[in-house]
């Protein structure tokens, strides 16, 4: 069964809006799954990080239906950069003992959502 980038795009898309509801309203939760110490300040940034979250939700469900195109291309290449940027630091920051194993589990997905964005960028369909 092939990929689609509308596969792709809905997928990541409901991760990105339970991450913006779960980073805006409760920041907490990931941070003690990852076992990080959420000063104020860090929750501060993490509700921000949400509201980007919730940003490249929108943009994905409302991409979902595009066809091939250079700008749907760059959509599937900047989203499989970014989440494989995000496993990289989640990777580094677990060896150096910055986060708990809790992060892996965020760390297998962008994995995913990297190669699926990558293998989807030039797809036909």
């Amino acid at each position: 069964m092939a990929l689609s980038f509308r596969t792709v795009a809905i997928v990541a898309s409901a991760i990105c809006f339970a991450l913006a509801l779960i980073w805006i309203l409760f920041p907490q939760l990931l941070l003690w799954i990852w076992q990080i110490d959420g000063p104020e300040s860090a929750l501060v940034v993490a509700r921000r990080g949400g509201a980007l979250f919730l940003g490249v939700g929108i943009m994905l469900l409302l991409a979902r239906d595009a066809g091939p195109s250079p700008a749907r291309s760059a959509i599937a290449s900047g989203l499989a950069l970014s989440c494989a940027t995000l496993a990289a630091l989640g990777v580094y920051e677990l060896v150096a003992g910055h986060a708990g194993i809790g992060i892996a589990l965020a760390i297998i997905v962008e994995i995913a959502l990297a190669l699926a964005f990558a293998r989807v960028r030039h797809a036909k369909s």
